[in-house]
């Protein structure tokens, strides 16, 4: 994974997220709550970049996000074991 000098973004591959959120070391449901939390104060069509070392969390917060009108781009593992899910903010819902 590369970062870029602008503001916090991140980039894997073709996503550019708008924020990052690092939530490694935590467990359900403090995975989703957080995330939730720190999506509501971003813009629709910005792209929220999660964390987490938390195998559960890899259901949980892409399932819920999907509840409250968001949308799932992508989930992808890096070579230190921890796994980033890439979601954009679709709906004010959250």
């Amino acid at each position: 994974m590369r970062s870029t000098t602008r503001n916090t973004l991140h980039t894997t591959e073709s996503i550019m997220a708008d924020k990052r959120l690092d939530i490694k070391g935590q467990v359900c449901p403090y995975t989703f709550v957080r995330s939730k939390l720190v999506l509501e104060k971003m813009n629709i069509g910005e792209i929220l970049e999660i964390v987490t070392d938390h195998r559960p969390a890899l259901n949980d917060i892409p399932k819920n996000m999907e509840h409250e009108g968001q949308k799932v781009l992508k989930i992808e593992q890096s070579p230190d074991e921890a796994w980033h899910i890439f979601i954009m903010k679709n709906s004010e819902k959250c």
